[in-house]
């Protein structure tokens, strides 16, 4: 499985820098879909055939205001979650009572902690290093985030225990349960797994880890990951929903659909929304899951109501397939994996490149592309290339002049021909003679 590593500093010593020169390795998918705001805290690095997760934290100084506790619970959830933590200090300046506070709760971790002296741009600065064994980490390294310096040696640590990433490929299909802590995520699984037409597997090793159930559906095996389980317990872990996510990023990567889990009873709340981008971020196939329908009055009436809301908030994701089900009665769990088994199939999907080229000459009859400065853009080709999810490039005579809008109405004309209900797919424009 892949490892997770964490930047952990206080502020203004360069962690949003060198996270950024660690994820260029291999930047996961950004999708430009307007009405989701969310903040960049994770990323996949690739290095020498070995991967792992970073996770970037708020600076942490020494101070008890709300807004330090509310950043040194985010990393102090980072931290639990990380094998391995990168400790960033700032070269040009004496150790700190905030680093002395950072140091002390490493130390309680046993876990494996590299000191990275940021800002060492010169031989000379090198000298500094030597004040900061005194934090007690047997790592210091000298590293320049903003003149790329020192990174070979930093992931040559941090990737030194790492397996090298396996060539075998599971084909079977895993979805993971996504949303806010006490929205029924467990409970849909265990609902999933007691129905008449699903039989848990007992084969030996058909379950990796704790949150892994790998199960028989008509005849087909899936893989269930269920991200709620918190290996520390206490109410300020529980009820800081939006940290939660942290603990979904893994399961997330590794899966190929993504349910996000919604509480009927509650309703939709602005962090749902944030926690879907991260699935749409990645590429994975999506479904809408409205739990705990057994709560509702008239849910005839009601369903209506709550797909005229879902359209509303998840505009950005108007494709995803929405269910509605109690885990607790079980009621309309048939509707489950249908809508996950076609959302998968969709995110892999292909497109003949005749059947496209078709579609989008219609396209562009139908709907001229607009002039800018006397200039029009023109569509010479278009094929598919590439997959989970798909992705289309367009040949044209000048990506400069593709509008937002018209991007958007392409991406409805291929919606329109082909199914590509649950999941993003991508356009990209490139000039013709662009290789």
């Amino acid at each position: 499985m892949k490892q997770t590593v964490c930047l952990i500093g206080k502020p203004n010593v360069g962690k949003s820098t060198i996270f950024n020169r660690l994820i260029k390795e291999n930047k996961s998918i950004v999708l430009d879909t307007p009405g989701v705001t969310r903040d960049r805290i994770y990323g996949d690095v690739t290095y020498q055939n070995k991967k792992f997760l970073l996770i970037d934290t708020g600076g942490i100084e020494d101070g008890l205001d709300d807004w330090n506790k509310d950043i040194l619970l985010q990393a102090s959830l980072a931290i639990e979650e990380a094998d391995t933590i990168v400790f960033v200090v700032d070269g040009k300046e004496e150790i700190s009572a905030s680093d002395i506070k950072i140091r002390d709760i490493l130390r309680k971790t046993n876990k494996k902690v590299i000191v990275a002296v940021n800002k060492i741009d010169n031989e000379k600065k090198k000298e500094v290093l030597y004040n900061f064994y005194e934090l007690g980490f047997p790592i210091v390294l000298p590293i320049s985030a903003s003149h790329n310096l020192g990174f070979k040696e930093l992931l040559d640590e941090i990737t030194e225990s790492m397996d090298i990433e396996p060539n075998t490929i599971d084909h079977r299909l895993k979805f993971c349960f996504i949303g806010r802590p006490n929205v029924g995520k467990s409970s849909l699984i265990n609902a999933l797994l007691n129905e008449e037409r699903v039989i848990v597997s007992d084969k030996a090793g058909t379950t990796r880890d704790a949150t892994d159930t790998v199960f028989t559906y008509n005849k087909e095996e899936y893989i269930a990951i269920d991200t709620a389980g918190m290996r520390k317990k206490g109410r300020i872990y529980e009820n800081i929903e939006k940290y939660s996510l942290v603990r979904s990023l893994k399961a997330i990567d590794r899966s190929d659909v993504c349910v996000l889990v919604l509480d009927a009873f509650e309703g939709i709340i602005e962090h749902d929304k944030h926690i879907l981008s991260y699935a749409l971020d990645a590429g994975k196939g999506i479904v809408l899951a409205v739990n705990k329908w057994d709560t509702i009055k008239n849910p005839n009436e009601e369903i209506k109501k709550w797909k005229k809301n879902l359209e509303s908030h998840f505009m950005f994701a108007s494709y995803a397939p929405i269910v509605f089900v109690s885990a607790k009665t079980k009621k309309r769990m048939h509707t489950l994996m249908p809508a996950i088994i076609q959302s998968f199939e969709n995110n892999q999907k292909e497109i003949k490149t005749s059947d496209l080229n078709n579609v989008i000459l219609d396209a562009v009859s139908m709907h001229e592309p607009p002039s800018y400065k006397g200039k029009r853009l023109k569509i010479y080709f278009v094929h598919q290339t590439d997959s989970k999810p798909p992705k289309f490039t367009f040949q044209v005579n000048n990506k400069s002049l593709v509008h937002f809008s018209y991007e958007r109405y392409l991406e409805n004309r291929i919606r329109e021909n082909f199914d590509f209900t649950g999941t993003p797919i991508l356009l990209q424009f490139k000039n013709k003679k662009e290789d």
